[in-house]
């Protein structure tokens, strides 16, 4: 049972965004206010848009239309809007925003760029119409490969006020994987950047966009961002620099756009040999994503939101639309959260005055070991929200953050959904108590259920996360794939969504992700998610990190074989291996004791750090794993496939 660690005070709920527009929608209690949005998901959407201040440039005439079922729902019939728009040119009718910033970006290096919102918009036209000068027209691909810099977020707003569909690629991707979504996506134009910085060293960019282009005959031209300033191959022809992008433009008026007009294409990766790509619209991903900062994560008109992560993964792109469409500011970093000094990220947030903090719980794990002494230095006075996603928590860096480094002041909305959704369906809403590691609340207008092997709701127990109704942000299916998106997700119960989550819900309405339901293990006829174990396994003071998967066993059907890597001055051996084997028997009993403890260097992680279980399991079963494209270090994958040998 979830013991909770942090009780918002009765001034703080008041305060909250969500409960004042609970209170104006007539609710005085959360789980009264949820059960009616999960009731009637079309009167909450309606209300939600009309509470973020939409703005619409023909009026829709229904908000939700489900003729075609669940898995394809309309949402706001009729209606005409821009979801650039939204995010910019609509403050500068509104004094109190026009001058504020937009975007504080700061580099690796110590450079740092402010743009209000006035000077965004006039940066942000002057692209779109060098866009337009290139031929791109409405439902044209632009491909973004690119670090986390104020051009990536122009480009992206760009595109969209002319009617074009962004492709965001991550920025650590190789050429192979660029080119893959380039392909799918049909991209006319790539922008790009000659480099970018990691820890001191730039990091070549332009020629891997190069190999990338040549892979992808579909590209006409390749736009380049000079980040570095370093010499790079020039074709003539194809490669046009940014400025001259820009040079020539004037004000070009945002394209109105239907609600089901595709905005994003975002690509993730299957358990087959393709990325999937996700498709959202105007109406849906920016909606979505800033409900649950606004009013989720209580993110106010003002304030300022940093969330450490990359422009080609979902958290990216939520970031934009999350800050902008709430009239806040967006802190964009790019570089390496603990360079120069493991102190960087806490001074980030003092320098910045931030307000809401993203991190995943990797990142914490890596500085929990320099100590809290370094977050202290710095004034996080203004940090008033700590968001984490990503990947499940384990209890010791949870509360570490929170009791050390926030002082118990500070609450941990952890934050889980994904891609397909535009942000959440769990979340630590700020007017219910928090426990460590888990989700207090399904977020509003969400329909999410647990259910068991048969279809039914199950409580205190292993279950599929599922959802009962459509939401807004629901992806538009799979980009000219809709089969592989209904056999995905709406095959195994009629109109249910699902997730592919294992969840738990205890009694007191705590949620608890234990894993990936494809990653879940099957131990003579017990449910185990590989995060219970790797939990267990990262409490040892041995270890730093673990993955567990689940291998065929004549007498149990499966067994959990462990991936443990060890803390700095720790040695390995087999006395080790046994005393790990153990100590996960010991706590989780003796049915569910590891076949195997091995030792590695490292584990299989895509670019946001999430730990890929199955490229483990497949390695050291010598199967297939799939698209292994997102995968950050490969050399991971091929020692463990030697261990197997």
């Amino acid at each position: 049972m979830a013991e909770p660690v942090w009780h918002p005070s009765p001034e703080f709920v008041r305060e909250t965004r969500l409960y004042r527009w609970m209170q104006a929608l007539g609710f005085d209690d959360y789980d009264s206010f949820y059960a009616a949005s999960i009731r009637d998901v079309a009167w909450f959407w309606g209300e939600a848009e009309k509470a973020l201040g939409i703005a619409w440039f023909a009026p829709y005439r229904q908000v939700l239309d489900v003729s075609r079922g669940p898995a394809w729902p309309e949402w706001f019939v009729g209606g005409k809007l821009n979801a650039a728009h939204n995010a910019v040119d609509k403050w500068l009718d509104d004094p109190a925003v026009r001058h504020r910033p937009a975007i504080v970006w700061e580099g690796e290096e110590g450079t740092v760029r402010t743009l209000t919102y006035e000077e965004l918009a006039a940066w942000v036209s002057r692209v779109a119409f060098g866009l337009k000068r290139l031929g791109i027209e409405k439902g044209d691909r632009v491909a973004l490969y690119l670090p986390m810099i104020p051009e990536t977020v122009v480009a992206m707003l760009a595109a969209a006020k002319i009617g074009a569909v962004v492709t965001p690629a991550f920025s650590g991707f190789g050429a192979d994987a660029v080119a893959k979504r380039l392909e799918s996506a049909q991209a006319k134009v790539l922008i790009t950047a000659d480099g970018f910085y990691r820890r001191g060293k730039v990091v070549p960019m332009k020629e891997e966009a190069d190999r990338a282009a040549d892979l992808a005959p579909c590209v006409e031209r390749v736009v380049v961002v000079r980040r570095t300033g370093r010499a790079i191959p020039w074709r003539e022809g194809r490669d046009l620099d940014w400025g001259e992008l820009e040079g020539e433009g004037g004000a070009v008026p945002a394209e109105p756009m239907d609600s089901a007009d595709p905005l994003l294409l975002l690509y993730t990766s299957g358990t087959t040999g393709r990325p999937k790509g996700v498709v959202h619209t105007h109406s849906g991903f920016p909606i979505k994503a800033a409900f649950d900062a606004g009013f989720g994560m209580d993110l106010k008109p003002g304030e300022v939101l940093l969330w450490v992560t990359d422009m080609g993964w979902m958290m990216g792109p939520f970031l934009v639309f999350g800050a902008l469409l709430n009239a806040a500011t967006m802190v964009l970093y790019d570089g390496t959260p603990d360079h120069p000094a493991p102190d960087r990220l806490w001074q980030l947030v003092a320098r910045h005055r931030v307000t809401h903090l993203g991190v995943s719980p990797t990142l914490i794990r890596s500085l929990l070991p320099h100590g809290e002494a370094l977050a202290h230095r710095h004034d996080l006075s203004r940090l008033r929200v700590i968001g984490s996603t990503g990947e499940p928590w384990n209890p010791e860096p949870w509360l570490w953050l929170f009791e050390k480094v926030g002082k118990g002041r500070i609450p941990i909305f952890n934050y889980s959904g994904g891609t397909e959704i535009s942000g959440g369906i769990l979340g630590n809403v700020l007017v219910k108590p928090i426990a460590p590691i888990t989700f207090n609340a399904a977020l509003p207008g969400m329909a999410a259920e647990v259910y068991g092997e048969d279809g039914r709701p199950v409580r205190g127990a292993v279950g599929e996360l599922v959802l009962t109704q459509p939401w807004v942000g629901q992806t538009r299916g799979f980009w000219q794939d809709p089969e592989r998106y209904e056999e995905t997700y709406w095959k195994r119960w009629p109109n249910t969504w699902v997730h592919g989550d294992w969840v738990i819900l205890d009694e007191d309405g705590f949620w608890t992700i234990t894993g990936r339901s494809d990653d879940t293990l099957n131990v003579a006829g017990k449910r185990l998610g590989p995060a219970e174990v790797e939990s267990v396994l990262v409490d040892h003071p041995a270890v730093k990190e673990a993955a567990t998967i689940g291998v065929p066993d004549e007498v149990k059907g499966e067994v959990p074989v462990c991936f443990v890597v060890l803390k700095a001055g720790v040695e390995a051996s087999d006395a080790l291996a046994r005393e790990l084997v153990d100590w996960v028997a010991e706590r989780m009993g003796k049915a569910l004791r590891p076949k195997a403890v091995h030792f590695v260097a490292d584990l299989p992680k895509t670019r946001n750090a999430k730990i890929m279980r199955r490229a483990v399991r497949a390695a050291y079963l010598g199967t297939s794993a799939g698209d292994l494209s997102a995968l950050e270090n490969p050399e991971a994958v091929e020692a463990i496939r030697r261990l197997a040998q």
